[in-house]
């Protein structure tokens, strides 16, 4: 594994800390890194919420989900630096100087603000962190997505959170650019001459990218109801990766270089209209079912309501440029889904001509399968001889990069690595103000061409992958959904 270098000495303020987001993402993010000796001792991490407790209350809480197998001596080194405060995030109050005292006076110390708290208060927290003197120009804000849940919400948010905060201070996170899979995207593209070359037009066919989840709407399910499949993933997750698959080579991988590409990417994207929602568009709701043989309950009944919100989508995009011209790209998620994974299949073209005999086998495409969870790794799927006497039969093979297999080491998750950019000041793994935005503007049409196209609600079981109108997306142009573990 690359060696693991520390970050310069900072504090943190985690608004929203009680919440699910702090104690399972960023407390114990915080604390493997901490445990890896990448956080400096005089680090400060400031937890904030409403509820009245100590800090010991709030560490005894925290500790199930960031101790584990680590040793407690470590949990208690890490512990001394966390203060809890009870504090109204924005309104006014005793709280606030609370985190005024336990903050580093020193102006040139990196100071972050993460806002684990819904997108509609980010604006009146910065405006109160303002108000209260508490932003430095060593300071950073990061938000979680979604950012709104449209184009106008996302742009008033950008608004409020810049007023207080320069561009380059904001750092929108999006955990999937964090996954050691995602950065390896851009080393497989831009640092490999076999690919780029046939990297197009001419040497793809199409590209799938599936993010699916067996998990059911759950604890999220007052917020999943107002928002659904399109504005809870596609927004961010699938047009982020549809984005590195499709960016041209940028001149580094400074953070304003990567996003200046990805935003051609999102400007070049075809906006779906009402009468094309027909053949570019299909919409699920999961009903009860099985998953890993165990009876579940549909989506309505999960909810406890009547809702027309969908659990599961499939997307024919098409980016009008010229190295993607003619090209479709197939996006998919969904929950209650037979498998969990988050894979995308780059399908490139046939040969030109078939030189093997018919009986011999069928000659398959090549596909290049990057997985990302679980078992993040990548495959390239080849024609290749079977092995023995009897003359000539093919078989359809992997070649195979297991990050298990050929990494020994465990390395940083995506929380981990990505909370450590924040502090280096690295933007390259998070959103712009404008790719946020043009990316709403292009969900908002997607959104407005299946409810003007009259674009039904199919009903699919859970434990499936959905409903059979999202392969018919496929099967109408001679194409089908792959999974990369039934090679």
């Amino acid at each position: 594994m690359a060696e693991l270098v520390p970050v310069e000495a900072f504090d943190m303020v985690i608004f929203g800390a009680t919440g699910d987001l702090a104690r399972r993402k960023i407390l114990p993010a915080l604390f493997h890194r901490w445990c890896d000796g990448q956080i400096p001792e005089n680090s400060r991490i400031i937890a904030a919420a409403r509820e009245d407790m100590s800090t010991g209350e709030y560490l005894e809480r925290a500790s199930e989900f960031v101790n584990g197998d680590k040793k407690a001596k470590a949990w208690a080194a890490f512990s001394d630096r966390v203060t809890y405060t009870a504090i109204d995030a924005h309104g006014d109050g005793p709280g606030w100087q609370t985190v005024r005292d336990a903050l580093d006076d020193d102006p040139a110390k990196v100071r972050l603000f993460y806002l684990a708290l819904p997108p509609s208060v980010y604006g009146p927290v910065c405006t109160a962190i303002g108000r209260h003197g508490l932003n430095t120009k060593a300071s950073r804000i990061v938000l979680e997505k979604p950012i709104g849940h449209d184009f106008h919400s996302a742009r008033q948010i950008n608004e409020a959170v810049g007023a207080v905060f320069d561009e380059s201070a904001i750092f929108r996170i999006d955990h999937y650019l964090g996954k050691e899979t995602v950065q390896n995207l851009l080393v497989l593209r831009f640092a490999n001459m076999l690919l780029e070359p046939v990297w197009n037009a001419n040497g793809i066919d199409h590209v799938q990218i599936t993010v699916a989840e067996t998990l059911g709407a759950g604890e999220r399910a007052e917020y999943y109801d107002r928002a659904g499949a399109v504005r809870d993933m596609v927004q961010n997750h699938l047009l982020q990766l549809l984005c590195l698959v499709a960016m041209e080579p940028p001149v580094s991988l400074d953070g304003d270089a990567v996003r200046t590409e990805k935003l051609k990417v999102l400007h070049a994207l075809r906006l779906i209209r009402a009468e094309d929602a027909g053949k570019c568009l299909v919409r699920g709701q999961y009903g009860a079912g099985l998953i890993d043989g165990s009876k579940v309950p549909g989506y309505v009944e999960e909810v406890g309501r009547s809702s027309k919100i969908e659990t599961f989508a499939a997307i024919r995009a098409s980016i009008d440029n010229w190295r993607w011209a003619g090209v479709p790209f197939y996006l998919r998620t969904g929950k209650r889904m037979a498998t969990r994974r988050s894979e995308i299949i780059v399908q490139f073209k046939p040969v030109p001509h078939d030189i093997i005999r018919a009986d011999a086998g069928v000659l398959q495409p090549n596909r290049l399968v990057i997985r990302l969870q679980p078992d993040e790794g990548v495959k390239l799927m080849m024609m290749t001889k079977d092995p023995g006497p009897g003359g000539m039969r093919l078989r359809y093979v992997p070649l195979n990069l297991s990050y298990a297999d050929a990494f020994e080491a465990d390395y940083p998750d995506a929380y981990e690595r990505l909370l450590m950019a924040v502090v280096r000041g690295n933007l390259a793994l998070f959103m712009r103000r404008d790719e946020v935005e043009v990316a709403w503007r292009w969900t908002d049409a997607v959104i407005r061409a299946w409810q003007d196209g009259a674009c039904p609600l199919h009903t699919y079981a859970a434990g499936t992958d959905g409903p059979s109108q999202g392969s018919l997306l496929l099967s109408r142009e001679g194409r089908e959904w792959f999974d990369g573990d039934h090679a």
